[in-house]
């Protein structure tokens, strides 16, 4: 019997949204409004490219040479970008979640990350996708299930179909006042403000030929305590990327590296608990003591 990549597909809907959730890695496969897709996914026969959907946990982005050292004690992960010698966007988007309650406009999916060398902690996680008329919500939960204090980050990988169809032409807004400075090997060696220099999209702006591969830091939140990311056509419609007050950093992604046809076709707008190398430098790392529990909110609108 033939299987799907990414195992089972859970479709949820309410009005004009439709959107699928997998099994093999518990993310966002496909997302659309109307007859506007809003995610560049991919199909149910394909292998996840380039972490598409995925959720990224316990951390978000690159770990320098997949090792670090926490309470005292050193560890090593694999490296699962031996391109630049990284151990990349976590342990969880290879594995298979398991369905916990489904209704017409929501699912919720569960796993159980088990301790392993490298990442000696075990822990709960859950994943809730609910469509509303607001779009998207992901609501994120993690339970501490170790009898020691565990190192925790998450992050999402949305790609976003530019509403007018270009990413050179589109225009883009994220709200950070800061950006990591990043080596040869996409590993944060510094910071810098952003105010007035060509990489403030405070306001947003064309995109242009800029090929964007950067984490950007101290986020603007609005009244409800959420910063948002927005992609927009030069006609004014829109697609936004929210996140909770938990998520301070963002990763803006122009795709200039993926392969074939994917290639610079979409900007991935990435909400992160914590910038990358976290574990290492224990900047926004979230240590969960035993039976803590940790919960997040992201989500899409239009």
């Amino acid at each position: 019997m033939q299987r799907s990549p990414s195992g089972a597909q859970w479709t949820i809907s309410s009005g004009d949204q439709q959107a699928v959730v997998v099994e093999v890695g518990g993310g966002l496969r496909a997302y659309r409004a109307g007859d506007r897709e809003i995610l560049d996914g991919y199909a149910e026969a394909d292998l996840c490219p380039g972490g598409a959907g995925q959720v990224l946990a316990p951390w978000p982005n690159r770990l320098r040479d997949g090792r670090y050292t926490f309470q005292g004690n050193a560890y090593q992960l694999p490296l699962s970008e031996p391109v630049s010698h990284t151990a990349i966007h976590g342990l969880v988007r290879w594995v298979s979640w398991r369905l916990v309650e489904q209704a017409p406009d929501a699912v919720t999916i569960e796993l159980d990350l088990h301790a392993q060398p490298g990442y000696p902690w075990s822990l709960h996680l859950t994943n809730r996708y609910e469509i509303s008329a607001e779009g998207i919500t992901v609501t994120h939960e993690a339970v501490n299930l170790a009898d020691t204090p565990a190192p925790f980050g998450l992050g999402a990988h949305p790609y976003l179909l530019p509403p007018g169809g270009s990413v050179d032409e589109a225009l883009l807004g994220v709200p950070g006042r800061t950006r990591l400075l990043l080596d040869s090997r996409g590993l944060p060696i510094g910071a810098a403000k952003i105010a007035d220099t060509e990489w403030d999209y405070a306001t947003p702006k064309r995109i242009g030929d800029v090929h964007l591969d950067l984490a950007f830091g101290w986020v603007v939140p609005d009244e409800q305590g959420r910063s948002e990311v927005t992609l927009s056509a030069p006609s004014g419609e829109t697609t936004r990327v929210w996140a909770d007050e938990n998520f301070r950093w963002w990763q803006i992604y122009s795709a200039d590296t993926a392969t074939g046809d994917r290639r610079r076709r979409s900007v991935a707008a990435e909400p992160m608990t914590c910038p990358p190398d976290a574990l290492r430098s224990g900047r926004d790392l979230i240590v969960l003591e035993p039976g803590q529990s940790w919960r997040g909110q992201w989500g899409i609108g239009r």
